[in-house]
């Protein structure tokens, strides 16, 4: 097969490299790709495809290239419905249409959806004005501390969460978006939820509309600062498995949120092929949805893809289901046993404003062990030097015959990475390492 990846992010340059290790795949192509996709040789030599270019015209440049398969990365394209108008042409893609990928787009549809088919989330207000928002923190906050979680409706580059810890943080940075000043239109809507309590579970599945093959359960890292403190990011990092959460346990609580959303979908009339990632919060009384994303997560792509077993043809995979008939082993997928931990290199000023076009130096010397990888996201080439382009940068992962080794490993890879202004956390795993014993 020859495989399209769409997408400049860490999460394409891992999809691609997961896809050229495929026995199934011939060619990756990514597009427009990053430093890291253009010096493996995978750019991609094609016309504009950006969001400036009509769906229906950007499926006609992709079908003109004769791909087998179009892999689609961000969410931005999916809900503008670049699948559906690829299909249309005879192109198969992986990705859901514009009507699946509602369920990352609107935060309020996607609350709705779950309210409509059974599915545990957090109880929540939908607010479109001030007195609405006030009414929301009375409901949600009684005791008066304005600890809710408030989120824009529409799509916000992973940034779209807010947890105030007082109501007049509530009512400022709620105000805020309404009026568009934090977001724009994508935070004139918003959606109150109740903060629940518990740890963050982050689930990916590949589906084929009617079944799901579950790739390794993650938790991301999404302050800026250590100890989870500081604004939502993108992510910081993140790490495989959940320790909290033992693989027989794991199971039945995928298979009743995966099935019970597939099923509701269907019932629907979505054929939703392609990635599902549901972030859960698993509290006492149990997983409670708290997001649905239409894509691969970034970075818990990059942590997770490296476990797969070697014998794993990702391309395969994810041919089968874009054509709505997966092979599915009956054990699952098959992964290596060693656990992953993944560290985002920032540019310091992320999420907010930040510099770029700073020299990148240390990515060509040996890693320690084979064991470890280099994922490219906010990079350009500039002749023979790669330079910053973006607030995420760089992850690295590595992989460990526990928790405490893959870390070990990462940072040491990290360290030898350096351009002016970085910025990353060093305590990404630091709830699991501590629970078990290790350095944070």
């Amino acid at each position: 097969m020859r495989v399209i990846v769409i997408g400049s992010g860490g999460r394409e340059h891992a999809l691609a490299w997961r896809l050229a290790q495929s026995p199934s795949v011939e060619r990756v192509q990514v597009w427009p790709g990053n430093g890291g996709t253009a010096r493996a040789g995978w750019s991609l030599d094609a016309p504009d495809l950006s969001a400036d270019v009509p769906v229906d015209a950007q499926a006609a440049a992709l079908a003109a290239l004769g791909p087998d398969l179009v892999v689609i990365g961000p969410e931005a394209p999916l809900v503008a419905g670049l699948a559906d108008a690829l299909r249309a042409v005879g192109v198969p893609a992986f990705g859901p249409g514009a009507d699946g990928a509602r369920l990352e787009g609107s935060k309020v549809h996607a609350k709705a959806f779950c309210q409509r088919h059974g599915l545990p989330t957090a109880a929540a207000r939908e607010v479109d004005d001030p007195a609405g928002l006030e009414a929301a923190l009375d409901a949600l906050a009684p005791a008066g501390d304005g600890r809710v979680v408030l989120k824009a409706d529409g799509l916000a580059a992973g940034k779209g969460v807010l947890l105030p810890s007082t109501r007049a943080e509530a009512l400022a940075a709620g105000r805020e978006l309404l009026a568009g000043e934090t977001l724009g239109g994508a935070g004139r809507r918003l959606l109150v939820e109740e903060r629940l309590e518990g740890y963050e579970l982050s689930l990916l599945a590949v589906c084929d509309g009617h079944r799901f093959a579950l790739l390794p359960a993650s938790q991301d890292h999404k302050r800026a600062g250590a100890g989870d403190l500081g604004p939502n990011t993108g992510g910081m990092g993140a790490y495989s498995p959940v320790a909290e959460l033992p693989e027989g346990e794991l199971l039945p609580v995928a298979e009743g949120i995966f099935r019970a959303t597939l099923d509701g979908l269907a019932a629907e009339g979505v054929d939703y092929r392609g990635v599902l990632y549901a972030g859960l919060m698993m509290t006492p009384a149990g997983p409670r949805v708290l997001e649905f994303n239409c894509r691969f997560g970034d970075p818990e792509t990059q942590a997770v893809l490296p476990r797969l077993a070697a014998d794993c043809d990702f391309g395969r995979l994810l041919a089968g289901a874009a054509a709505g008939a997966m092979e599915l082993p009956a054990t699952g997928l098959p992964l290596r046993p060693e656990a992953s931990l993944t560290v985002v290199l920032a540019s310091e000023g992320y999420p907010g404003s930040y510099a770029t076009g700073l020299p990148i130096e240390g990515l060509d010397a040996p890693a320690d062990n084979d064991d470890c990888w280099v994922f490219h996201a906010g990079t350009r080439l500039d002749g023979e030097r790669l330079l910053t382009s973006g607030g995420r940068v760089l992850a690295v992962t590595a992989l460990g015959r526990d928790l405490q080794q893959a870390a070990d490993r990462c940072y040491r890879r990290v360290d030898g990475i350096r351009f002016a202004n970085r910025y990353l956390r060093r305590d990404i795993g630091w709830r699991a390492l501590s629970r078990a014993g290790g350095r944070t």
